[in-house]
């Protein structure tokens, strides 16, 4: 394994700790409480997306005329990843992005879909990232997370995208929200079936084959370069606390609901 890669991991584990071990999991509890957790996670998994496109216009030609364009190796990696992600199979056999099963999933379990909506429908209208969040709600740590990989995207260096894509945003999902979900799936199985099947599917693709190609490609992006290297540790130490930032924020909105619910009863 490359030293740097072996430096960044070692670093990060003790926020990769933290997030695996947040207490959002122990505080959902019931298909209602998961509702919560996906009206804020859907974010993430949109803007992973985003991460994922300019990496794939910034390491290969995506404009016509096409023209040979860095290293072959480095476009194979991010291309396969784009076919995975993109344009994955659903649990009906459907050819599907990740985040169209996402809200699938949503749809399917009754979580609300229309702050995302709206954040989208917005943000194709104007392109300001503001007035989109304002127009549908987005809570704060949502906004704050998309608006940390934002800056990134327009930051025009690819080894940081890379590096956030490839430390901050992949194979941070515990056994333990697992566990929850296949618990959640026996009481509700017509309910959450598609959610189970985005985490299953999220840990065979992303987690495993993902993983190892995303590594391969930040470190041919960044290379014998340590000042590229310090910058892609340093960007992803602030990724993956964006990440407890937003499982706060979920386990804020969750505790609050069930205090009020309480307060009512």
């Amino acid at each position: 394994m490359n030293e740097h890669i072996d430096r960044i991991k070692k670093v990060t584990e003790p926020l990769r700790q933290q997030i695996i071990n947040h207490k959002v999991y122990s505080a959902i509890s019931d298909i209602d409480d998961l509702k919560v957790f996906m009206q804020y996670h859907v974010y993430a998994v949109w803007d992973f997306m985003s991460l994922l496109k300019v990496l794939q216009n910034n390491l290969t030609c995506t404009s016509v005329p096409w023209f040979p364009k860095g290293s072959a190796d480095t476009r194979h990696l991010i291309n396969e990843i784009v076919v995975g992600e993109e344009s994955d199979i659903d649990s009906f056999g459907n050819r599907k992005s990740h985040f169209e099963i996402y809200l699938d999933a949503m749809h399917q379990c009754g979580a609300d879909t229309s702050q995302i909506e709206k954040f989208i429908t917005a943000l194709k209208k104007t392109g300001d990232f503001n007035s989109a969040f304002i127009a549908s709600g987005t809570p704060k740590e949502a906004s704050d997370f998309v608006d940390f990989t934002f800056k990134n995207i327009t930051s025009n260096k690819d080894y940081i995208q890379a590096a956030i894509f490839t430390f901050g945003r992949e194979d941070l999902i515990p056994g333990m929200f697992i566990s929850i979900v296949n618990d959640i799936h026996k009481t509700f199985p017509d309910s959450i079936s598609i959610f189970k099947y985005y985490l299953e599917r999220h840990i065979e693709v992303d987690g495993d084959h993902h993983s190892h190609l995303a590594l391969q490609m930040t470190s041919n992006l960044c290379g014998p370069d340590k000042q590229l290297w310090n910058e892609a540790e340093q960007a992803t130490i602030e990724s993956l606390q964006k990440r407890i930032d937003l499982w706060d924020g979920v386990y804020n909105e969750i505790t609050n609901r069930k205090t009020t619910n309480a307060n009512r009863a």
